[in-house]
């Protein structure tokens, strides 16, 4: 195993390291990409201040709702994609540094879990009746009970599951920091967007962005200075 902390060396990255860190950044870019198309398609739905005669005349159109079940179907592969990244990402750190603190490691695995649960039920919720209206055969549920389902979801998404992923981008950028993967810089931005997420209270879609977009950008500097098997272990690191 190689330990990037150890001091007064060098340590160069193993094979096995330099493959999850590749991992880490392909499948870091893919949710972001899986998971803003999901969101933008399944934001086409009404929200919660339109009037009855608006959401009625959205949901009486034909092919208006398409998108949004497209945004349903995607927001599983968007999970798929974050656990898989958050996977690579653990092996990467459990190999460069194996002996770090436990609770921050399974706090981390609790809360991007939790992050794909909340995810997945609270889209569900939001784009419920688009799915009803493009695959159904019954009648649409009224504006109220519309209303209602997006609310549900929009409780869940930006309540509950911004704040697990406000979790997640902590617990894991103390993770990374004390491996030595991430700089000090980023290290500070991260713990700052961390504290953002965790004390939102905006319905607005952008918050959600923040977990795909700090996503790339960690996949892309674990890529850059672990990606390569040989190649000598980052300053910070053998610091």
């Amino acid at each position: 195993m190689t330990d990037l902390r150890d001091a007064g060396t060098r340590p160069t990255v193993s094979a096995e390291a330099a493959k999850n860190a590749r991992l880490t950044g392909v499948l870091g870019i893919a949710f972001a990409v899986l998971m803003v198309l999901a969101l933008l398609f399944v934001n086409r739905s009404p929200g919660l201040g339109v009037s009855d005669s608006a959401y009625e005349s959205f949901y009486g159109q034909g092919g208006t709702t398409v998108l949004i079940t497209v945004g349903l179907y995607l927001v599983p592969f968007a999970g798929i994609a974050f656990l898989w990244h958050m996977t690579a990402l653990r092996l990467l750190v459990r190999e460069l540094a194996p002996d770090l603190p436990g609770i921050p490691s399974t706090l981390q695995l609790l809360s991007g879990g939790l992050f794909v649960g909340l995810l997945f039920c609270g889209t569900a919720a939001a784009g419920a009746v688009a799915l009803v209206n493009d695959i159904g055969t019954g009648p649409l549920p009224g504006p109220d009970v519309g209303r209602a389902l997006t609310s549900i979801g929009y409780a869940i998404v930006f309540v509950y599951a911004v704040r697990a992923a406000g979790m997640y981008v902590m617990t894991t950028t103390t993770l990374l920091m004390k491996a030595g993967v991430l700089p000090r810089w980023l290290g500070v931005l991260s713990y700052l967007l961390a504290v953002a997420m965790l004390v939102a209270t905006t319905f607005n879609p952008a918050v959600v962005l923040v977990l795909p977009g700090w996503a790339v950008i960690v996949g892309v500097v674990v890529l850059v200075r672990a990606g390569r098997p040989g190649a000598p272990a980052p300053p910070e690191a053998a610091s």
